[in-house]
């Protein structure tokens, strides 16, 4: 059953009581990187393979996630700056012990390409932090991986000559 969570602005990607943060560098340029995380939600399973469902609601103001295990989360979009940020909070998931989550990429030029910054940001009661701390490996393994094969999906939609 989904259970909803304590509603949190931006500001709580700098001031959740668990937050891990991750970067990687891709060749994709900001704008290419932002189109695929903002506009393309559903093309996230073809990249992050911890998401088999990813869906718009509500014109795109929110979405829909389903990941492998049975984890389901609505959220809603809480920044959409175009080549720089993308940010969301979860509203209501079945995931046990969570409060609140919020979750926010910045797209920083590097380069030719982007340095991408992964926030995720969350509260629960003791368990779930302890939890949530010894699954910070996974956790950098997963968006890494994610990266990667995002950024490898990017290359092929970019034209030759522009590498």
């Amino acid at each position: 059953m989904a259970r909803r969570l304590r509603p949190v602005g931006l500001d709580f990607a700098e001031v959740a009581p668990v937050r891990h943060v991750f970067t990687a560098e891709v060749a994709a340029a900001p704008e290419a990187v932002y189109r695929a995380l903002a506009e393309q939600v559903e093309g996230w399973p073809r990249w992050f393979k911890a998401i088999t469902l990813a869906r718009p609601t509500d014109g795109g103001a929110g979405r829909e996630i389903r990941l492998a295990g049975g984890v389901r989360f609505h959220e809603t979009v809480m920044a959409k700056d175009p080549g720089q940020r993308y940010a969301y909070r979860v509203d209501e998931t079945n995931a046990p012990g969570m409060r609140a989550l919020l979750e926010e990429w910045l797209l920083t030029p590097s380069g030719t390409g982007t340095r991408v910054r992964w926030t995720f940001a969350t509260d629960g009661p003791a368990p779930f932090r302890l939890a949530l701390a010894a699954a910070r490996p996974a956790l950098g393994r997963s968006f890494r991986s994610a990266v990667r094969a995002l950024d490898a999906r990017l290359a092929t939609d970019r034209p030759a000559g522009n590498c």
